[in-house]
């Protein structure tokens, strides 16, 4: 068994055959992370030492990072004592996944092909989770999805998903087709390390594609629940679309402080706002990157081009999270 040191110190013990990611969780560690399959890049890492990779493969890493020492957590064991250069999140330490039984409480469409659902736990058995985590929802014969939490905590417990059609999904045919009130499904969660960190920046920065809006939602309400946490600073939210019928949302903007920014890559003539890809609206507007946090959420695409775009562009790499919606059918 290997020992693994973090860059504040924090030790942990590599198990054979567990990926780094799941022996720290093992052990109460809690490292950045989103998809687990080796394709978002979250939980990138620089190393010292040996290591193997034993889950997915690390496709997201430039041959270039690859021979700097970078690998992913998720994907790889320890072979020796190693070091990471990277630290803990204690913000997440008392936030424990589990499974748990759920039923739909209500739905309604957002637009021909998103679908809001509404789910209701157990009442002695609530969610304790973050705003911007997700759920892994399990169906009919152990097929298992991910949708973020697209509200911020509610005082009853509800859970609100968005969901988008996948041609062809085995879950798309459930949530278009079969859903009624009252189905009874399980969920395991809270998942993933997307949520608030850092506001002590003036800049707050969001930036979404689809349906990647819902966690933007949940963290949006968790601001207006608690505005000290935005006091004198901007809060910036980009929503990226491909037409005018995917803009299915408004924020109830609490602050002149909040600017929302729709944007459509293929809009018709009568649209009037904003065009192009998130990322380049952003570049345009001029925002002072060196003092903002950028949150992203959304498709796998957008959220390599807007790092390596405004890392370019002066963002610290530090200040630059992301939660990437990785595909399955």
């Amino acid at each position: 068994m290997s020992t693994v040191t973090l860059s504040n110190e924090r030790t942990f013990s590599s198990d054979p055959g567990l990926t780094l990611l799941d022996s720290a969780k093992k052990q109460g560690v809690v490292l950045e992370y989103s998809c687990r399959s080796g394709r978002c890049g979250v939980c990138r890492a620089h190393v010292i030492g040996e290591t193997e990779v034993i889950h997915h493969h690390e496709s997201i890493l430039s041959p270039e990072e690859l021979a700097s020492g970078y690998i992913l957590t998720c994907c790889r064991t320890a072979l020796s004592d190693v070091r990471l250069d990277i630290e803990d999140l204690s913000q997440f330490a008392d936030i424990k996944s589990k499974t748990l039984p759920c039923r739909v409480d209500s739905f309604k469409r957002l637009a021909d092909d998103v679908v809001e659902v509404v789910l209701r736990l157990p009442p002695k058995d609530p969610l304790n989770y973050m705003p911007g985590q997700y759920v892994d929802i399990i169906g009919k014969d152990g097929v298992r999805r991910s949708y973020s939490i697209a509200n911020a905590p509610r005082q009853d417990g509800r859970l609100e998903l968005q969901i988008r059609k996948v041609e062809g999904g085995v879950m798309s045919q459930y949530w278009f087709e079969e859903l009624a009130t009252n189905d009874l499904l399980r969920l395991e969660g809270p998942l993933g390390t997307f949520a608030l960190r850092n506001t002590s920046l003036e800049n707050l920065v969001f930036l979404a594609t689809g349906t990647g809006i819902a966690p933007v939602k949940a963290i949006l309400e968790q601001l207006k629940a608690n505005p000290e946490q935005v006091a004198n600073k901007k809060v910036w939210v980009y929503w990226g679309g491909r037409h005018a019928k995917d803009i299915y949302w408004q924020p109830e903007l609490s602050s002149p402080a909040v600017f929302f920014v729709p944007v459509l890559s293929r809009p018709n003539d009568s649209w009037k706002g904003r065009t192009g890809y998130v990322q380049d609206v952003l570049e345009h507007d001029g925002i002072d990157l060196a003092d903002a946090v950028v949150y992203a959420c959304g498709s796998e695409h957008m959220i390599h081009s807007a790092k390596e775009k405004l890392v370019t562009l002066g963002l610290p790499r530090k200040n630059f999270y992301s939660d990437a919606f990785v595909s399955s059918n």
